[in-house]
Order: C-alpha cells, then structure tokens, then sequence
C-alpha cells in the first residue's frame, strides 16, 4: 500500500471539511497517522490513522475502504466509528479487543487534545472528563500511556480546567 495515494484519497475524502480552528479537515487523520508512525507502528496501522475518520464523516462505506486496503484495515476503522446511538462502554470494549484499533485511537485521542483548546470551555471539559474515564484505561502500558498523560495536564494548565 502506497502511504502517499492514501493520503490524497483521504483529502479528497475530506475535501471541504474543517476542524475547529478553520484548518483543512484532513491534517487531522495524516497527524494521527504520522502519530503512529513516530511510534514505529507499521503501515496498516498508519493507514487506519489516515482512514479513521472516513465512515463517521464522509460518504466512504466500508465496501470502499476494504477494497482499498485489506480486511483487517477495513474491520479497524470499522471498529473505530461511532454508530448513531453508541453506547461509549460497549463501543470501547470492542476497541479494546483489537490492538490496531486501539493505538488509532490513542494517536487520535492525543492529537484531538493537543487540538481541543480551540474548542469551547465545555467542550473542553467533557473531553477532559471522557479521557479520564475511558482513555487512561485503554492506554495503560501502551506507548501512548504518558504521552495521552501529558497532553491531558497541558490542555488543564492551559485552561485552568479542574
């Protein structure tokens, strides 16, 4: 799989969208990627970085992703995306179960809150509080544990939240 055509698919994915700050929608999956990446994760994982957002925010099935890349990419971002009415504990057991899908979601996690003070104040603490509840436990004796820690007490000092 070619990094690179799967960047530009993703953009094109993506085109139009935008994060909170105005930035392009699409440097948010490249930076969870390159997140992933910097870790020494291999491609399939850099590649679920990259396609982590494709379901839940663009018109791109599953069919398209697994025709794309492989049954294992396809099944991670799969298990990655919010279904409408998602239950937050049973969506992160399955995440759990699979460890391409859980690391995606760590860089992801890092990377919206490295990012989340562009958000309201509420946001922000609701963001907050879901790390800790759900995130610390997913990145226990992970390469992600201190770095999620990190980002966390910056983005609190930074607002003077809790």
């Amino acid at each position: 799989m070619d990094r690179e055509e799967m960047i530009e698919y993703i953009q094109e994915k993506h085109k139009g969208q935008k994060r909170k700050q105005g930035t392009p929608y699409y440097l948010h999956p490249i930076a969870v990627s390159n997140l992933l990446k910097e870790k020494g994760f291999p491609m399939d994982y850099q590649i679920v970085g990259l396609f982590h957002d494709l379901l839940e925010d663009t018109d791109t099935t599953y069919e398209e992703i697994l025709e794309k890349t492989n049954p294992e990419i396809a099944e991670a971002v799969r298990l990655v995306t919010k279904e409408p009415g998602y239950q937050m504990k049973e969506y992160m057991n399955r995440i759990k179960k699979n460890d391409m899908a859980r690391m995606v979601k760590l860089a992801d996690r890092i990377h919206n809150l490295a990012e989340a003070h562009f958000a309201s104040i509420l946001f922000q603490k609701k963001y907050i509080y879901e790390t800790e509840k759900w995130f610390f436990d997913l990145a226990k004796d992970t390469v992600f544990e201190q770095d999620l820690k990190q980002v966390l007490e910056k983005l609190k000092k930074k607002n003077k939240i809790f």
